[in-house]
């Protein structure tokens, strides 16, 4: 049995949590598979009690899960986290004033590497402009679609990996944006096929 494809945060307290640049990691490590403390320890180049404080708010938050404990080499007893879902979204109405633009500047990024990808692979002309204000306000609307893509994979196992899925969420958000009317003039100078079943489709399954 698979893992939640995805999981929406709309806790304001728990995407405080989902802010910390370790926890993330720890997340994203503990989505490939079950990890210890002492493993996350070492290639988080991290001291076991750091990496101890940071497993127990993500525990408590419902973000990891203890899998399977067994006694190790030295006769300690090692727990295995494993992340309660292959990928957290961020809800943008939900996420605390004092993150908004550090949430924003990530979804930025985010797209940025999307039109770059695209821009190498030919997709995007020359003559494609976006100024810095309809880059902002398309990577807020870009969150906004990634979390209602998500929402539908909320109750779905899935046996495909984290950055595979990632990059089918933002595709199909992607696309919805494509058929708006506020980006449609813009985005249709990409001249990429989005289409709605990729090739991870046949590893999603309905729990």
């Amino acid at each position: 049995m698979g893992k939640k494809a995805v999981r929406v945060v709309r806790n304001p307290d728990i995407i405080k949590i989902l802010a910390d640049p370790v926890r993330r990691e720890i997340l994203r490590l503990t989505s490939t598979k079950p990890h210890t403390e002492t493993q996350l320890a070492m290639k988080l180049n991290l001291s076991k009690p750091s990496v101890g404080h940071h497993l127990q708010v993500l525990l408590k938050a419902g973000l990891i899960k203890i899998v399977e404990a067994k006694v190790g080499r030295y006769g300690i007893l090692e727990k295995y986290y494993e992340s309660t879902a292959t990928l957290f979204l961020e809800d943008p109405d939900n996420i605390p004033l004092d993150l908004q633009r550090y949430f924003v500047h990530r979804y930025i990024e985010r797209l940025r590497g999307m039109l770059n990808a695209f821009y190498v692979a030919g997709y995007i002309g020359e003559d494609f402009e976006i100024s810095p204000e309809n880059l902002e306000e398309l990577a807020k609307d870009f969150a906004k679609h990634i979390v209602k893509v998500g929402e539908k994979y909320e109750n779905i196992e899935v046996d495909v990996g984290r950055e595979n899925l990632f990059i089918k969420v933002c595709g199909e958000a992607l696309r919805l944006m494509m058929a708006t009317d506020k980006w449609r003039d813009l985005l249709k100078q990409i001249k990429v096929p989005i289409k709605e079943d990729s090739q991870t489709s046949h590893l999603l399954t309905e729990k």
